[in-house]
């Protein structure tokens, strides 16, 4: 599946390419709005764009080996574009959207990983996601001063994003609720009212 979920003019937003061509059913918006909450909490510029694919063993084995001389698949891979900071004229008319770089996620390699982690796929692919963001912003974690500065923003991250992810479902079921309550008391009014009669 390949879809732009936003565009850079819906509200300002990055614009988010998913593709899942792994082959492993995922919740593909879920992703999308793991990648939008690391973007945001970064302050990465709306006009900036996002690739993020999903590929089976065989492609990510071929990727890791091309890219980073290593053997076998991997979980994740970040390919920046380098075009957000690029040497542009500062007077240039309408600047449009840059590319910040693609994310590869192997969903098969990751539910390994999340089994041996004790929570789910999605779980996992939540923080490769963020990981990948991290690494198009820069981030690394070569060196151990470099890993604990990556992994503790990562996880702090992660845990905000899963915050406002659990909040925002409590309040659509408080939502959901409250319409009920309100319709059954007939207070509650649809979201498409009848039009008015103008000869009442």
């Amino acid at each position: 599946m390949r879809g732009v979920v936003s565009s850079a003019g819906d509200d300002e937003r990055v614009s988010i390419e998913i593709a899942n061509e792994s082959g492993v059913a995922v919740d593909e918006p879920s992703i999308v709005s793991a990648a939008r909450f690391a973007l945001d909490r970064m302050g990465v510029s709306p006009l900036a764009e996002l690739s993020v694919l999903l590929v089976e063993l065989d492609v990510m084995a071929d990727l890791h080996e091309r890219w980073m001389d290593l053997p076998g698949p991997t979980d994740v891979m970040a390919f920046p574009m380098d075009e957000l900071d690029s040497a542009r004229r500062p007077d240039a008319a309408g600047l449009g959207p840059a590319l910040l770089g693609d994310i590869v996620l192997c969903p098969a390699f990751a539910k390994d990983q999340a089994k041996k982690a004790g929570h789910g796929l999605l779980d996992e692919l939540h923080l490769l996601t963020v990981h990948g963001v991290l690494h198009l912003l820069g981030y690394d974690h070569a060196e151990p001063a470099e890993e604990r500065e990556m992994f503790t923003l990562q996880n702090r991250i992660l845990a905000d994003f899963r915050s406002a992810t659990a909040e925002a479902e409590r309040l659509a079921v408080q939502r959901a609720s409250d319409s009920k309550v309100l319709g059954a008391v007939g207070l509650e009014h649809s979201d498409h009212p009848e039009p008015s009669d103008p000869n009442a």
